[in-house]
């Protein structure tokens, strides 16, 4: 029994180990136009420009990106930001880090948004 249960454990292992790497080379194959590639998952791997970071703009297909205090965040599956427009006009695509002082939820939304790299 400890046997099975244990062959279970790797199996489980395996499985989540290969789904993470799916989903990193996916993250990365959306974010092609960016300069700084790394193998590492857990680091910030894309670096944008202002000029870049702003082809994210929700708008035409195009993912939602917005930068704060330098990290990149994609909103584009966020329902507050259908489009890539958010309240008071404010709009994927730019460094959002002076809005997000003025918004009344603050940085405790970012906690659960995804990294998608650092802004130059």
């Amino acid at each position: 029994m400890k046997r099975i249960k244990l062959y279970i454990l790797c199996f489980m292992l395996i499985s989540s180990s290969i789904l993470m790497i799916s989903c990193s080379k996916k993250s990365n194959d959306n974010t092609s136009n960016t300069s700084d590639n790394s193998s590492s998952s857990s680091s910030i791997t894309q670096t944008f420009t202002l000029d870049e970071l702003k082809t994210y703009d929700g708008q035409n297909g195009n993912s939602a990106y917005v930068a704060i205090d330098g990290i990149v965040y994609d909103v584009t599956n966020i329902d507050e930001w259908k489009n890539g427009k958010h309240k008071n006009g404010l709009v994927a695509g730019a460094d959002l880090t002076s809005a997000l002082a003025d918004s009344p939820h603050g940085e405790k939304v970012l906690k659960d948004l995804p990294i998608v790299g650092k802004l130059e």
